[in-house]
């Protein structure tokens, strides 16, 4: 018997999952993937917002301005990169000018702190690679950037440490209640009792819902495309950049990645497909299209490669979080699109308030440790390394020469895992073969890293989701 069961581990679930780590409770998340933060939260714009976007009186608004606070103590308890750059939402006209200073008046009245409305001489001289033919812009100096899949491994591996329980590669198929206690059934046949259940389930949250209320939302999936850039190019801009927000989103921005890559993106479609996340010539050039808008400084050929991540877009227009009065102890939290990523912790104390309210017995753990710590050799001083060295020779040999990620790294990335690594979660842990070779040195040498250590053969190694191998078979 599990005291509350998560349904979903991307961001929202992580977030929740470690806040209930915390307390004296037997938790459990399942996530049908082979791995965390395989949904949206593996490629989104990793932007935290300041908070002037969303409707007042909004569920978002709610949580924007709050979560946005809280993220740099986190990142510094679970050892993940964080950087405080700002963002500008550049006006091309007259009209958006207009536009950005009801944002600006949006930002206030939400406690948005730090915003200036800047001129085109105060805005070009804050960013020179801009398009020179802006009219001024909105600063927003609280905007942050991270990496959220690094950030929603590390939120997985510090509430396991403080007691909680993860399955992967469990798709819940159908979920029973009886006498107010839950039975959660998988595809693998297994079933898990609880209390009480936390649907995070992203852009399939309506497909869980129904399981044990009426319908009463629906979900569909929007595609999102990206370009990433080699890193000579994320010298370009300090700020995120953004257009002019539209009903489709915040639009193309441009931004630097805490690595030290520049990115451009999303397009914005709507598709039937949830599972779909394919790039397409059309949204490729749309993004491309935008992008040169806001700067003709980039450098197109120093791409590295495009992706495409997918969107949860509720029918209600809003985040929906919340229990029923037929069914307390059923929580949805769905319909988490843009800033969910920003919400996230906001919302997670949320959540703990309506498991209280709903009967759920919070206990404080005396023993909670909020502290996660990693290697990340290329940051250490020389010292630092040549200790390092001298007590591990793994981290003496570089194996991914783009990014310069040791084998020590790698090694320790595979035993972070929570399952059979693949290379896409080796390359969410430490980066290797995310640089300019996008893997075609390292990728041969982690395959066999990972089938000597888990004496699996080499043609069953996966690129990333379960059943995503990258060799047939030998040929000689």
């Amino acid at each position: 018997m599990y005291d509350v069961i998560i349904i979903g581990a991307g961001i929202i679930g992580g977030s929740i999952f470690r806040e209930l780590s915390k307390y004296k409770l037997n938790i459990l998340t399942l996530e049908k993937e082979n791995d965390v933060a395989m949904g949206a939260t593996k490629a989104n714009s990793a932007i935290i917002h300041a908070g002037f976007d969303p409707p007042l009186k909004s569920v978002m608004a709610k949580y924007n301005v709050s979560g946005n606070r809280m993220y740099k103590n986190l990142c510094t308890e679970l050892d993940v990169p964080y950087e405080n750059n700002g963002a500008l939402v550049v006006a091309f006209s007259e009209d958006e000018l207009r536009n950005i200073k009801e944002l600006y008046k949006r930002g206030k009245t939400v406690g948005v702190p730090d915003l200036k409305i800047l001129n085109r001489d105060e805005t070009l001289k804050r960013e020179p690679n801009l398009n020179n033919k802006i009219f001024g812009a909105l600063y927003a100096k609280s905007s942050s950037i991270i990496c959220p899949f690094q950030y929603t491994v590390a939120l997985f591996e510090n509430g396991i440490l403080n007691g909680g329980k993860l399955r992967l590669n469990e798709e819940v198929v159908k979920i029973d209640n009886i006498n107010s206690e839950f039975f959660v059934h998988t595809r693998t046949k297994s079933v898990f009792k609880t209390k009480f259940i936390v649907n995070a389930a992203g852009i399939y949250a309506d497909k869980i819902h129904n399981m044990v209320l009426p319908e009463e939302f629906s979900i569909k999936a929007r595609l999102g495309e990206y370009i990433i850039f080699n890193k000579d190019q994320g010298k370009l801009f300090n700020s995120t950049i953004f257009q002019c927000p539209s009903v489709k989103g915040k639009g193309v921005l441009v931004s630097k990645t805490v690595h030290g890559n520049l990115f451009i993106g999303p397009s914005a479609t709507d598709i039937a497909c949830k599972d779909c996340v394919s790039t397409t010539e059309t949204g490729l050039k749309y993004i491309k299209k935008m992008a040169k808008k806001t700067s003709r400084k980039i450098n197109f050929k120093s791409s590295l490669r495009n992706y495409a991540g997918i969107r949860a877009i509720p029918s209600t227009d809003d985040f929906i979080i919340k229990n029923y009065k037929k069914l307390v102890n059923f929580i949805d939290v769905a319909g988490i699109k843009s800033p969910g990523l920003t919400c996230a912790p906001a919302i997670a104390k949320d959540v703990l308030l309506i498991l209280k309210d709903a009967g759920l017995k919070l206990i404080e753990k005396k023993e909670f440790n909020p502290l996660r710590k990693q290697i990340n050799f290329l940051k250490l001083t020389s010292k630092e390394k040549n200790k390092i060295i001298l007590e591990d020779k793994d981290f003496g040999e570089i194996i991914c020469s783009c990014e310069n990620i040791t084998k020590g790294e790698i090694l320790n990335a595979m035993n972070r895992c929570f399952d059979i690594p693949s290379i896409g979660s080796i390359k969410r842990r430490c980066r290797a073969s995310m640089g300019r070779c996008q893997g075609n040195y390292c990728v041969p040498i982690i395959v066999r890293m990972i089938s000597k250590k888990y004496n699996i053969p080499e043609n069953l190694v996966n690129l990333d989701s379960s059943n995503s191998n990258i060799l047939l078979s030998r040929t000689k």
